[in-house]
């Protein structure tokens, strides 16, 4: 009987060959794979149908002997039980599966049996390789073994791949963002002694009609750079420079990067630090001096002078005209595939330079209160993680010695920060609903109050409490002194560490938002009729990631506020696996672009920005790389309920 099946199965394979080999190429990684191997593949396998309810292959039925890809249908993987070895960090896992997936690569690769009971969640045809058959094709077909063994990441690169070559279509190669130093220098650097004399480095740069001189040591170690910048100062000040040496007149230690780097890296450094010149090191050694000029050269993604512009507005309207860059500057690096990482860096760090700029200006406004202060931020921009629909998190933090002159500070500081607050309102960053505002008197306090603040939300694990953990916690300091910042943060990672309950609560919080991970087919069959068909790409597909690395990094003394960093050094101290932090990491990324992609669409056509994507927009690229996603943000909570034994 068994036989028989078979082949009829491999009968009507061999009678629709085409007709399946047109199915494969409507799905990554099909699409990419010759037409000769994707041929192959299909004739090599049988067609089997599997009945809603009934089980298709079991970790009891022994050591795999096929690859299944399904035809039609659905199928669940459910994963669970004490035979999972712990370094797979999950206790239970499950696997909505659809046309175009298959199942188990892990099991084939380990020549092993499955982990996971696969389950026809309806009426569901699969084409089944034999594993002989299915290891040929992994040595035939590149994009075949890069999908198997990669997953989702093959997927990713396929995407970015895909944007990079629009991208040198329009913009011509040399314009990426990721391209290297190492490609941009091209000539040697202009370098003298400690011991040369201004006057005779200006004539050398003059000759070589550069605007920097970087000073080495006989090993060419790098010791310190003089600019134009630096000569107009010397002149401003009436410096004689025949006499003057460099080792008194530059700038030492400057900031520099390897080769390795990228032109994002070095754009991202001179915004940062208003400098104009990046020093190229290697090895402890000068190799090269990049100026905003080069890269101004080489890409038409104009930060720097977005970022200057910012940080010399000389007043809030000025401020006003000079943010309406920040979209052109977003629809260049999305043009120049940028990464969703780099572009979330680029719009906070330009909002932080807005902010900056805002104190500033109030403070010139409205004078100086006589209290050092230190602003905070918190939520996304404490996590540098800002898109273009955002509001305020903010608040102050200063010294005081008593509650009587916390207060008094208090009273003097509150009315600067609600100018700022509303200076900032102008400027877009829209007044936050919930009042998270350092002109809120609840949120302007000492650091001994601060600290109270933290212990109080610590101490009652009520939902208030435990939303304002998903708010506070992720805080960085913006602008001012220190002021006792770096104390009370290493306090609040030590009341967290020492609360193992509040941890928990805070992963079962995380765990109202699961993804739905068969909605998308779900939901483009529903934009056909009546149902609402959106899916929040905030709430539903990345605040996973963000309350996982949250709850992880605090419970393990990380200090950085950024998600992508806190999964970086949760691998690195071996709480999550590299693989996983990996992968992890790259389906928030593409999430955030999803959602950056949508905002540019949305501000494009003049429509209020928000976060409902209908997946029936998406090619059959996205939806795969979507769902792929979507699992592993709930890979992301199947981790919390194993560490913290949650239902």
């Amino acid at each position: 009987m068994t036989n028989s099946l078979e082949r009829a199965g491999r009968d009507a394979v061999s009678q629709n060959v085409q007709g399946i080999v047109q199915f494969l190429q409507q799905h990554p990684p099909f699409s990419q794979m010759e037409p000769g191997h994707l041929v192959q593949l299909v004739e090599g396998c049988r067609l089997a149908f599997y009945p809603q309810g009934s089980r298709i292959l079991h970790p009891g039925d022994g050591r795999v002997q096929e690859w299944f890809l399904i035809r039609q249908g659905q199928v669940r993987g459910e994963r669970g039980g004490a035979d999972i070895p712990a370094s797979e960090g999950l206790d239970t896992a499950e696997l909505e599966l659809w046309p175009g997936d298959g199942f188990p690569v892990a099991a084939i690769v380990g020549d092993r049996s499955t982990r996971t009971t696969y389950t026809a969640v309806q009426d569901t045809f699969c084409l089944q390789l034999p594993v002989q058959q299915y290891a040929h094709m992994l040595q035939l077909s590149e994009p075949f073994r890069q999908f198997a063994f990669k997953g989702v990441s093959s997927l990713l690169g396929q995407l970015h791949l895909k944007v990079q070559q629009s991208a040198t279509v329009s913009l011509g190669a040399q314009y990426s963002l990721d391209a290297r130093l190492q490609t941009l220098m091209g000539r040697e650097p202009l370098t003298c002694s400690p011991d040369t004399t201004v006057q005779a480095a200006v004539q050398q740069m003059y000759q070589r009609r550069v605007g920097s001189v970087a000073v080495v040591d006989a090993q060419q170690h790098l010791l310190g750079i003089f600019t134009l910048r630096d000569l107009r100062n010397m002149v401003a000040q009436g410096q004689p420079m025949q006499s003057s040496l460099m080792a008194d007149c530059m700038v030492p230690n400057p900031y520099s990067l390897p080769s390795s780097s990228t032109a994002f890296d070095a754009a991202l450094l001179l915004t940062q630090h208003h400098i104009t010149h990046v020093c190229v090191v290697d090895d402890g050694k000068l190799v090269g001096v990049l100026s905003e000029r080069d890269l101004f050269a080489l890409q038409r993604v104009d930060l720097v002078h977005l970022a200057r512009a910012l940080r010399q507005a000389d007043s809030i309207e000025a401020l006003q005209a000079q943010r309406r860059g920040i979209d052109r500057l977003v629809d260049a690096m999305l043009a120049h595939g940028a990464s969703a990482a780099q572009i979330l860096r680029v719009i906070t760090q330009l909002n932080d330079h807005t902010t900056t700029r805002v104190i500033e200006l109030m403070l010139a406004e409205h004078g100086d209160p006589g209290v050092p202060f230190t602003w905070l931020v918190f939520g996304s921009e404490g996590r540098q993680e800002q898109t273009l629909l955002t509001d305020q998190d903010n608040g102050i933090l200063f010294q005081a010695d008593s509650a009587q002159e916390a207060e008094q500070h208090r009273q003097r500081l509150l009315p600067l920060a609600r100018a700022i607050n509303q200076a900032l309102h102008q400027c877009g960053l829209t007044l936050c609903k919930g009042n998270i505002m350092a002109g809120n008197p609840r949120l302007c306090l000492s650091a001994r109050e601060w600290h109270g603040f933290f212990l109080a939300i610590l101490r009652e694990t009520d939902p208030e409490n435990l939303l304002k953990a998903t708010i506070f916690f992720d805080i960085r300091p913006l602008w001012g002194a220190d002021n006792g910042f770096a104390h009370l943060q290493a306090e609040l990672l030590a009341m967290v560490a020492d609360n193992p309950l509040f941890q928990r609560m805070m992963a079962q919080t995380a765990l109202e938002h699961s993804p739905t991970l068969g909605g998308v087919r779900n939901r483009l069959e529903q934009a056909l009729g009546l149902a609402k068909a959106d899916i929040d790409l905030k709430t539903q597909a990345l605040t996973p990631f963000v309350d996982g690395a949250r709850i992880l990094a605090l419970a393990h003394g990380i200090t950085e506020a950024s998600t992508l960093e806190r999964m970086a050094q949760l691998a690195q101290k071996g709480v999550i696996g590299q693989p996983q932090a990996q992968a992890w990491s790259e389906a928030y990324n593409y999430l955030q672009l999803l959602r950056m992609q949508q905002h540019r669409r949305q501000a494009q056509a003049y429509q209020p920005l928000d976060n409902s994507l209908n997946p029936a927009s998406l090619n059959t690229l996205d939806e795969r790389i979507l769902r792929e996603s979507l699992r592993q943000a709930r890979q992301v909570q199947d981790s919390l309920r194993l560490r913290y034994r949650l239902s």
